[in-house]
């Protein structure tokens, strides 16, 4: 199972304990895969658990018995497709009045005037029509419908709690995403996601140490590699020295550093300037390196 349908099925396993709430869930199921009017409700998803959510919510709060049909999405297609109708119109009616939208698609501010409805509405569009990518490769939380202006909605909804996704257009689909892993806790937070929270959470935490051991691990490589570098040219530099004009040619402190870096080529500049006498710090030693690096580069060019 997917991350993703890890988390629509622990929401679904959420049933509002008011009935304004269950409005509000109601209305953002039908809003993103359904159709609701006085002529009939509808919804159709591939998803038996939203499917039968849907069926349990009307049941037990509009004591209205919907039908069910179940048919395959493709010829030979093991992938279903789950229809839930409220047929009678009496019924339908009474269910597109509470959702308020009797005369068409719509989101109605009165099902979503508390912040109880906002987190259910937040949640039925979710898990009707809405994905979250796999934590361990990205951060991305995504919902779609095909109406704009319930999109836009829906990120009006999330925007009171502080989030605010971008909108973009995927050929006939809208989609609302984010793609801040801090954000996308915070809307588990709202929706009441809160294992899978503590999941993404846990996630979140190994990937940063590992990327936190990766820049050190790059950082320490980077700091050795020019390390190694300044070595070898510091090395060269003395063995140029010397088949020139001999160590004897540098002054006495220039010269005891340089016998001591080629002897001990992988040593530290702290480690070397301990080999001296009398001991030298790290500014030192490099000080004393870098003069006799001045005279190799003199010497070259025929100054001396």
């Amino acid at each position: 199972m997917s991350f993703s349908s890890e988390v629509k099925a622990e929401l679904c396993n959420i049933y509002p304990s008011a009935r304004h709430c269950a409005i509000a869930e109601i209305a953002a199921i039908v809003n993103t895969c359904g159709s609701a009017s006085a002529a009939g409700v509808r919804i159709q998803t591939e998803n038996a658990v939203i499917a039968k959510k849907f069926f349990t919510l009307v049941k037990k709060n509009f004591d209205i018995q919907s039908q069910v049909s179940i048919r395959n999405q493709k010829k030979f297609s093991r992938s279903r497709v789950y229809c839930v109708i409220v047929a009678d119109p009496r019924d339908a009616g009474k269910l597109a009045h509470a959702l308020g939208i009797e005369a068409g698609r719509g989101l109605s501010p009165l099902v979503v005037s508390g912040d109880c409805c906002k987190r259910a509405y937040i949640r039925g569009a979710f898990i009707s029509g809405g994905s979250l990518s796999d934590p361990e490769k990205t951060y991305h939380l995504e919902f779609v419908n095909t109406d704009f202006e319930l999109l836009k909605g829906l990120a009006g909804l999330t925007a009171a709690f502080g989030l605010r996704p971008r909108i973009i257009r995927r050929k006939s689909h809208y989609i609302a995403y984010l793609k801040d892993g801090e954000n996308i806790v915070d809307l588990l937070n709202v929706m009441g996601a809160h294992l899978s929270l503590m999941n993404l959470e846990n996630v979140r935490i190994v990937k940063d140490m590992r990327n936190s051991v990766n820049r050190m691990v790059n950082c320490e490589t980077a700091n050795l590699s020019k390390t190694v570098s300044a070595a070898q040219k510091q090395i060269r530099d003395i063995e140029y020295i010397s088949g020139v004009k001999g160590l004897g040619f540098l002054s006495e402190q220039l010269e005891e550093a340089a016998r001591a870096r080629r002897e001990y080529p992988e040593a530290s500049l702290r480690e070397i300037g301990a080999m001296l006498s009398p001991p030298v710090g790290k500014s030192g030693v490099n000080h004393r390196l870098r003069k006799i690096s001045e005279i190799a580069d003199i010497m070259r060019g025929g100054e001396l």
